[in-house]
């Protein structure tokens, strides 16, 4: 039988319970029923553990929102299409209930920080944005579009987007979010440029109508109602050289200074904008005034304010007038100095706001609403913080683990903790009032079911198409993040009001420069299998060896692992057993993969066979100190290609960008690649490499490369070949320097149909000849795009070797340029290698070799 164990620590400044299998007497006065409660939601990646703890200033601008009743959702594409400082001015100076809702998690896009490219990089975007909204106060949601990159033109988005399925998705954020206002970053006629902008506009247009239409999405009325919002409106700006802002539209000044937080809003805006690291989108911060406009694109008309005739205080109802005097006479009195005093004038605001009646959807939508940011108040007055840490990071399905809660109310208040609900012991903790400024400990070891699901995004748990997730739990469409993979409730009695708190269990350890660290709790299989290579690319019979990582997630894990492979492909794994004795060992498996005949390209697929039971996930972590520690668990498998390929030379020297893996695929087909560092570019005599590659971005991002230029272009003039991937050039980020021996400029131009026709515009030159011959299906099965940021204004020296255009467009020849300098070659490449390479498309690495063996000059 479970009983209790009081023991102190810290000299009577901190009380432990402790959970043992002895009965004392203290157990009559504190636990009788503990319940864990499990989140319905699949697996465990909230990084909100914790309420964030508010100063007294914090305080009374919560204060000011619990006495707005409005919201406001502003639609976009992607993650940083937000308009940071206005998001921040409606929540946190008109203090307004606002949302963003991004179309896309950002997986398309390019990666500033690292090598996580598809997925993985729609990962740490969403985070990126859940951290811009932590900073200026607004909500973020998501519908389940996919990313697919650049799109020029809404016709081509939705080739590849369900509009339909995109289009619900929208009006169930407009259902469950009730906006006064709706607010577009862009148009629907095109100034947005990408194709999912303007997508995003014709949308948000669409369901503003469809939201208030009973027979649209019918089966969203099990959860929630139809809603009309008042008007809906296009942000119109003044950027990059296009200035959709005229002097008719509808303005707010959103440089406002708010003394309570110390920071006008374009501060605020610079802070949450530089959330975007991935996107490399640091700003600078604005003061000022800073006028924004915005046009009228459907509903009541407004010719003076964008929420003209919206009250937005507790006035708007009938029913909640006297909320509204309430919660004006709790402003009115607050004490910065002893927020404390303010319990009480909330409690009668919490318990108004409790007994509004249901019956009307609005009112029922703003109690639920308004009770939680009250409950919150009170919490953050009282002094309260609460919080679940496991002793471990992670827990496999059926194993027990330590947790330990904590409790303490440090402003002077009468609380009393009632009980804290954990889950299948079924025993209460009664009866304990809180000693001001004493933390309150209480540890308990908890058996986690058979049942519960392995975290993992919940976007993720299937595999998905190109054009958008798959997410069977309706409930779960919109929101940024997995709840908690572990939550407990604390039942507290604050002054005399019941209230239960939440807390996601989390795991926290001190790190001895960053200091206190807190990451997701995860629920995760006995074991992982990781394969060295995520394609594996033959361009002969020679067999090739790859290392499997089997990593234990639990105590004592052996087992066996087996490998599916390709017909046409024999696998011989060298010690198929393994066994690994404490949480966190691993065992690599080395295995020997042989084309045998007639091999089919395919999928490598590896198993663990674990008493009994077969595991197949792979875990990929992301670990970045301006997001919260992110993983993908997925079944575990590698891309298996053979490519017909001829190659000369063998050494090549990679000078890194913003983050690729073109290095490591070129490592794949034979190649000795060395990573050109800033001392070795120094010290080196270049001409040891038959080639020198740069990685994406690597002028962007390194800004000794100039300097090097002279090198550079010796090396090439003495006969060897320099390719350069591409780079940006804007005015954030400009090329304002020669990267080549002869002139050009490197353009917004992109390719982006990734199976859009390429033309041989120099069919006789040696790249599209030797070593490989270079045809039309060397195209075939391209992903993404064909080419970004092409080459253009350049010198008569270059030649051009394609011609490609997206339709409806007038042929580009910018893709490939290729100079002839001295004995050797400079090449600039827009085309997409560094997502094909990676994929295994066969016709790239072919065309990528060609460039490497350019021939030298006579």
């Amino acid at each position: 039988m479970l009983t209790l164990t009081k023991t102190t620590l810290f000299s009577g400044h901190s009380k432990t319970y402790k959970l043992t299998c002895c009965r004392f007497k203290e157990l009559r006065f504190f636990m009788k029923n503990i319940l864990l409660i499990f989140s319905i939601a699949i697996g465990g990646i909230s990084n909100a553990q914790t309420s964030p703890e508010l100063n007294s200033a914090d305080i009374l601008v919560e204060m000011n929102r619990l006495n707005t009743v409005g919201s406001v959702l502003y639609i976009a594409a992607h993650p940083d299409d937000e308009n940071t400082r206005l998001l921040g001015y409606l929540a946190k100076e008109k203090n307004l209930r606002t949302g963003y809702l991004s179309l896309t998690r950002g997986d398309g896009g390019q990666n500033l920080i690292g090598i996580e490219q598809g997925e993985g990089l729609g990962l740490i975007r969403t985070q990126e944005l859940l951290a811009a909204r932590r900073t200026d106060g607004a909500e973020q949601f998501f519908t389940r579009a996919n990313d697919f990159g650049y799109s020029k033109n809404p016709e081509e988005t939705f080739t590849i987007w369900n509009k339909d399925s995109i289009l619900s998705d929208v009006v169930l954020a407009i259902r469950k979010f009730r906006p006064d206002v709706i607010i577009c970053r862009f148009p629907t006629t095109g100034e947005g440029g990408h194709g999912h902008h303007t997508a995003s506009a014709i949308l948000a247009e669409e369901a503003f109508i469809k939201a208030a239409d009973p027979t649209q999405f019918p089966n969203q009325l099990k959860q929630t109602a139809i809603w009309q919002a008042k008007r809906i409106f296009w942000n119109t700006f003044n950027f990059g050289g296009t200035n959709t802002t005229s002097s008719d539209q509808l303005t707010l000044d959103v440089g406002a200074y708010n003394p309570l937080l110390g920071k006008s809003f374009g501060q605020i805006a610079a802070e949450s904008r530089s959330m975007h690291k991935s996107q490399g989108f640091g700003s600078t911060r604005q003061r000022g005034s800073n006028i924004e406009y915005f046009k009228l694109l459907d509903g009541d008309k407004a010719d003076k304010d964008v929420f003209q005739g919206i009250d937005h205080s507790w006035n708007r109802f009938s029913a909640t007038k006297a909320i509204g005097q309430l919660t004006n006479t709790c402003i009115a009195n607050y004490n910065p100095q002893h927020p404390e005093k303010s319990i009480g004038a909330l409690i009668k605001i919490y318990t108004a706001i409790q007994k509004l009646d249901e019956k009307d959807v609005s009112i029922r939508y703003w109690k639920h609403v308004k009770l939680e940011a009250c409950k919150n108040l009170i919490v953050q007055c009282a002094g309260l913080w609460m919080e679940v840490a496991a002793t471990d990071y992670s827990v496999v399905p059926g194993s027990e683990i330590d947790l330990k809660a904590e409790i303490i109310a440090r402003n002077p208040s009468a609380v009393k903790l009632k009980s804290i609900s954990f889950s299948s012991l079924h025993e209460e903790i009664i009866g304990k009032e809180l000693t001001i400024n004493t933390i309150e400990k209480i540890e308990v070891k908890e058996k986690i079911a058979q049942s519960t699901s392995y975290s993992t995004p919940y976007w993720l748990v299937e595999d998905h198409p190109h054009s958008m997730y798959i997410v069977r739990n309706e409930k779960l469409i919109g929101q940024p993040e997995n709840a908690a993979a572990l939550n407990v409730v604390f039942h507290i009695n604050v002054n005399g009001i019941d209230l239960d708190i939440e807390r996601g269990v989390s795991y926290k350890e001190t790190d001895p420069v960053k200091g206190e660290v807190y990451r997701p709790f995860e629920v995760l299989p006995p074991a992982t299998v990781n394969i060295s290579d995520e394609v594996i690319v033959f361009s002969d019979n020679q067999p090739k060896n790859i290392s499997l990582t089997i990593k234990a997630n639990t105590a004592n894990v052996n087992g066996k692992l087996q490998i599916a492979v390709p017909s046409g492909w024999k696998i011989d794994i060298t010690e198929a057993n393994f066994k690994l004795t404490s949480k966190g060992d691993e065992q690599i498996i080395q295995a020997l993969i042989t084309p045998v005949s007639n091999s089919v390209d395919g999928l490598l697929q590896p198993a663990l066979t674990i008493d009994g039971k077969e595991y197949s996930k792979s875990i990929q972590r992301i670990d970045y100190d301006h997001i919260p520690s992110q993983f993908i668990l997925r079944d575990a498998s590698s891309k298996i290609v053979f490519v017909d390929l001829k190659k000369t030379g063998q050494k090549i020297g990679y000078i890194p960008g913003a983050g690729d893996k073109v290095a490591a695929s070129l490592k794949q087909v034979g190649y000795d690649v060395t990573e050109l560092t800033d001392d070795l570019l120094a010290k080196s005599d270049l001409t040891q490499f038959d080639a020198i590659v740069t990685g994406i971005r690597a002028f962007n991002t390194n800004d000794r490369l100039p300097v090097y230029h002279e090198k550079f272009m010796n090396y090439v003039k003495q006969g060897g070949n320099m390719i350069v991937q591409y780079n940006t050039n804007n005015r954030f980020d400009p090329i304002d320097f020669e990267i080549g021996p002869y002139p050009f400029v490197i353009s917004r131009n992109r390719v982006t149909v990734d199976d859009a026709e390429v033309r041989f515009a120099n069919p006789t030159h040696p790249v599209l000849n030797s070593p490989n011959k270079i045809t039309q299906t060397d195209f075939d099965n391209w992903i993404q795009e064909r080419g970004i940021y092409f080459a253009s204004d350049f010198d008569s020296n270059y030649e051009t070797i394609f011609s490609m255009n997206d339709p409806n467009e007038d042929p580009n020849e910018g893709s490939l340029i290729i100079g002839k300098y001295g004995k050797g070659n400079f090449v600039y490449t827009g085309l997409v290698f560094f997502r094909e390479l990676p994929a295994g498309v066969p016709g790239a690495f072919r065309l990528f070799v060609n460039l490497l063996s350019l021939p030298q000059n006579k």
